[in-house]
């Protein structure tokens, strides 16, 4: 762990105005030259804000704008203070879940959006996967069975989700991974709001998806995912059209 202090850092003053962002700025983009790491800690607030020419609440203020975004935590106690992290979907996550309950995405963009990119996540997988992520997508998919037998709505619709970022995560690719991330959330928040349902065919179509998958054919997984998918959300639409006509 890095422990620069702030005057080999090439922090500057900055002008009064708007001050915390420009802070939280050049704190960025230190991060970005590199100059700034993941696991380092930023400077102490007395020498920080010195630095700044700013107040310690300014800097304060700065420092909680770079926590809300998941560029630091803030840690409390002898052993605590600013650090920088190594990243997380989580600020995107929440930022797409903000945006799907003030409307800006509605049900038909997520629906079309996660059929869309469900289809380049399985060819992708296809060619990616290992035998261990098949594994895994495997013993996902015999989970489910259980919870569907044992009437657990809620843990089926987990392991459902879940089988999706498995999918996500055998394209070693983390923008994808992040990308269906925040989809299944807000599939979660939309599955939520229609309320339990029960189909037939979500099983069946995992396993022949797995078959595909095993044969590295990227064109039949694509089309039994998109085909599923498209399924799905004609029922999940007309739930939610039936739900917010009542």
């Amino acid at each position: 762990m890095n422990n620069a202090p702030a005057s080999a850092l090439g922090f500057a003053p900055i002008t009064p105005q708007r001050a915390f962002e420009e802070i939280a700025n050049q704190i960025r983009e230190l991060v970005a030259s590199g100059k700034l790491k993941p696991g380092d800690r930023l400077p102490a607030e007395r020498e920080l804000s010195a630095k700044f020419n700013v107040s310690r609440n300014t800097l304060r203020e700065a420092l909680r704008a770079l926590e809300l975004s998941g560029m630091i935590e803030l840690r409390k106690g002898a052993t605590g203070g600013a650090f920088v992290l190594p990243g997380s979907s989580g600020v995107i996550v929440n930022g797409l879940r903000d945006l799907y309950h003030l409307g800006a995405i509605t049900p038909q963009h997520l629906t079309e959006a996660r059929t869309w990119i469900s289809g380049i996540v399985v060819r992708v997988a296809c060619e990616r996967l290992t035998e261990e992520d098949l594994q895994r997508l495997e013993a996902n998919v015999a989970a489910a069975a259980q919870a569907q037998k044992a009437g657990n709505f809620e843990e089926r619709a987990e392991l459902h989700r879940q089988f999706h970022i498995i999918l996500a995560e055998a394209t070693r690719n983390p923008i994808i991974l992040i990308a269906v991330e925040g989809m299944s959330e807000l599939m979660r928040q939309f599955i939520k709001a229609i309320g339990p349902s029960e189909n037939a065919y979500t099983l069946p179509s995992r396993r022949r998806l797995l078959k595909h998958l095993r044969d590295r054919d990227a064109d039949a997984a694509e089309q039994e995912m998109t085909k599923f998918l498209e399924r799905l959300e004609i029922k999940y639409l007309d739930l939610w059209n039936s739900r917010t006509k009542n």
